[in-house]
């Protein structure tokens, strides 16, 4: 019997690679406006918390910023034509994906990235395997609000006692703990090991394929 049945990610850092392009497209809104522009840990350090919170740290005065909003604007629209030029899925997660969808677990995608890219890269990357995929909408609580992983298990007919967690940040990890679900922090992403610790993960993996243990795959 299975430890558990469903299985909700996190998406940058997570499951892909996104910071490279992410840098970019916040480099080329930043030179646009003649603003200094931000090294790639410069960039790592300010994500997790969606795209308003990212542009808050990236430009000089933040939402003080009379050209906040344009800024915001000039982001995306360069983002959502080039989110896919330096993106690709972490070694070893689309064969655990796979392992997952063909063990009969239930799969979503829940992130703070806005929702249309959160769903076209889900699509683009996973779409075989992972049919549910919540983002950042002007209607729904970001991370660490439950709301969004409420909504997936949901969709998904799951119950938050039989579903992980699986994320980078503290964000993530104080995200299952408000919903309910167990957390699985990895540390390929945006934080390191120590640090995951530091913030009561109740796992931590190193390689995707341990993920299978966790859950109970084939047990």
């Amino acid at each position: 019997m299975k430890k558990f049945d469903a299985v909700i990610f996190d998406l940058d850092g997570t499951l892909l690679y996104t910071l490279d392009d992410v840098t970019d497209s916040m480099n080329y809104m930043l030179g646009k406006h003649k603003f200094p522009l931000r090294s790639r840990d410069e960039i790592r350090s300010f994500v997790g918390e969606g795209a308003g919170q990212l542009m808050e740290r990236a430009i000089p005065g933040g939402k003080r910023n009379p050209e906040y909003d344009k800024c915001l604007a000039d982001y995306f629209l360069h983002y959502f034509s080039n989110m896919l030029n330096k993106t690709y899925p972490f070694e070893g997660i689309p064969e655990t994906v796979k392992k997952l969808h063909e063990g009969g677990y239930k799969m979503a995608v829940v992130s703070n990235k806005i929702d249309n890219a959160t769903k076209e890269l889900t699509q683009k990357f996973f779409g075989d395997y992972i049919k549910v995929a919540i983002g950042q909408t002007r209607d729904t609580a970001l991370k660490p609000a439950p709301d969004t992983v409420f909504q997936a298990l949901c969709e998904l007919e799951a119950d938050p006692g039989k579903a992980v967690y699986v994320g980078d940040m503290e964000i993530d990890i104080e995200t299952a703990r408000n919903s309910g679900t167990v957390c699985v922090a990895v540390t390929w992403g945006y934080r390191d090991r120590k640090f995951l610790e530091e913030n009561g993960a109740e796992y931590i993996i190193d390689r995707p394929q341990e993920l299978l243990d966790i859950v109970g795959f084939n047990k």
